[in-house]
């Protein structure tokens, strides 16, 4: 079910709890408004849609991802940058790193870790700041 974007700054503000499996249909929910928002956006997380939860999805090259309680590992290669959302108005400068590892749970609650660079990198790092209730 596509939800509505969250613009509530106290909301999007607050630390993410951890993911379980009933929280599943959140997820589906999570993919489904990122598909209707495809066009302006790469990646939401949770609190975007006003659930506190830990769980992003995002598009690596076309194909939609999804991970719970995802955790960055490892970082290389810090840049600036500006982002923009869809939780909040304008662009914003951030640090972010060029390759990253990623320690989640996948839809079956299994464990993985996986390598990301470039742009996907970039997006990961951005949802796992709104899990942290970091405003970009």
């Amino acid at each position: 079910m596509v939800r509505e974007i969250c613009k509530d700054v106290i909301l999007l503000s607050r630390k993410a709890m951890e993911a379980m499996a009933d929280d599943l249909p959140l997820a589906q929910d999570l993919l489904d408004t990122l598909r209707f928002h495809a066009q302006e956006c790469a990646g939401m997380a949770a609190n975007m849609i006003g659930e506190n939860k830990s769980i992003i999805v995002f598009s690596d090259n076309g194909k939609d991802c999804l991970m719970l309680n995802p955790v960055i590992v490892k970082k290389t290669d810090a840049y600036q940058t500006e982002e923009g959302c869809l939780s909040l108005t304008g662009k914003r400068p951030c640090t972010r790193y060029k390759s990253i590892k990623v320690q989640y749970q996948n839809e079956k609650l299994q464990s993985r870790i996986k390598s990301y660079s470039g742009f996907t990198a970039e997006i990961i790092q951005h949802e796992i700041d709104h899990l942290s209730g970091i405003l970009i």
